[in-house]
């Protein structure tokens, strides 16, 4: 069954680095860039350069080592903005400006003062403008999720016929339903003159915890464009997860959709983006959390050392992970404790492993995680006559 592509644009640089406290120099953004072209994203928005003179150097720095990836600028529907960003991508093998404007009536009405019309024209005019520089202009409709659709079908049209390639249609605030994010995506591919000729994106915020849902709902209802972040890094709850989009297409092939990154870099790349950011990774998080693929419950540990795919759907290569973790608690079986009994270096029969066992339950309830090291010195304490397999 042959796929179709959606790309990956990444924005752990530019909306993941607006997180408090997580502000990365010019030479982490630099180390960051190189591996996301490696991962194989389609395009690395490097930054809001004229924000400030740091964030312009750096822009212009990874437009000058990315070898792969489109890099992208952020700009608002402002000239300066598009010139300053259109002098630091310069040096980029596929440059792109991605500008824009907000079109709900919330900010038209609060942030803007004007009109609908007037929004229209703006949006026209920063694209017309940003085209003057590059081939390649995205154009954002902020707080897309809340803007009703037949406007914002019409801003879309407008920004098309503009020279607009990609059109972002962000839920700045995390707010949609997957079906309601699904149906606008839908009503746009539906009723826009000249669709065909841009690309859908989706660029959703994970307020109520839906970014990821929403994305996907997204390109099942014909957008091929995912902005995320590594780890789900971002503003307030974050972003869409990269990793998590990226498996979910993967290991749902019925959708016809795929990538084309390389999986077993994800976790590498992971723990790079958690300790250059100072941002760690919840444990318990899809995909990289250091317990993604980790069993303590002794059910779920007896299924795993039988077979793998009983209790998981990923093969953790398949992410970088080397292998599932059976974590030993209280809460673990006798199959648990005999298979790290062997990888300790015992070999117990069925009366052994019943005495250890024993030994083992009062000894993992006073404490959250029996290591290797205590199963030396339980099967001391269990008195059991047993050499160490070779």
């Amino acid at each position: 069954m042959s796929k179709e592509k959606v790309q990956i644009f990444d924005t752990t640089l530019r909306d993941g680095e607006q997180v408090p406290g997580c502000k990365l120099n010019t030479e982490q953004k630099l180390i960051i860039a190189k591996r996301l072209d490696e991962l194989g994203v389609d395009v690395i928005e490097a930054g809001f350069p004229i924000s400030s003179p740091g964030d312009f150097k750096s822009v212009v720095e990874i437009s000058k080592v990315v070898k792969n990836a489109t890099v992208c600028g952020l700009t608002r529907s402002v000239r300066k903005d598009i010139e300053v960003a259109a002098e630091a991508i310069k040096g980029a093998v596929r440059p792109r400006i991605h500008t824009g404007i907000g079109t709900s009536e919330s900010h038209i009405k609060y942030k803007f003062k004007t009109t609908q019309e007037d929004i229209i024209q703006r949006a026209v005019a920063a694209v017309k403008y940003a085209k003057s520089f590059v081939e390649d202009v995205e154009f954002y409709a902020e707080d897309a999720g809340r803007t009703d659709n037949e406007f914002l079908a019409r801003v879309c049209e407008a920004v098309i016929k503009a020279g607009a390639t990609v059109l972002n249609i962000p839920d700045t605030t995390g707010y949609c339903l997957p079906e309601e994010y699904g149906a606008k995506i839908k009503y746009l591919k539906e009723n826009v003159t000249g669709i065909d000729r841009a690309i859908l994106s989706c660029h959703c915020h994970n307020d109520l915890g839906l970014a990821t849902a929403n994305s996907i709902a997204g390109v099942i209802n014909g957008a091929r464009q995912i902005e995320c972040t590594i780890n789900g890094i971002g503003e307030r709850a974050g972003n869409t997860s990269l990793e998590e989009v990226v498996m979910i297409m993967r290991q749902h092939p019925n959708l016809g959709l795929d990538t084309g990154i390389n999986s077993k870099l994800l976790y590498d790349t992971s723990k790079m983006v958690s300790e250059r950011m100072g941002m760690m990774v919840q444990p318990n998080k899809a995909i990289v959390g250091a317990n993604a693929f980790a069993h303590s419950s002794g059910i779920h540990q007896d299924g795993v050392i039988k077979n793998r795919e009983t209790y998981e759907i990923i093969d953790p290569a398949d992410v970088g992970v080397t292998e599932s973790s059976i974590v030993l608690t209280a809460r673990s079986g006798r199959a648990a404790l005999a298979y790290r009994a062997k990888k300790v270096g015992y070999e117990l029969t069925k009366l052994q492993l019943d005495k250890v066992y024993e030994e083992f339950l009062t000894f993992a309830d006073t404490k959250k995680e029996v290591i290797d090291q205590d199963i030396h010195q339980i099967i001391e304490i269990s008195k059991i006559d047993i050499k160490a397999i070779a």
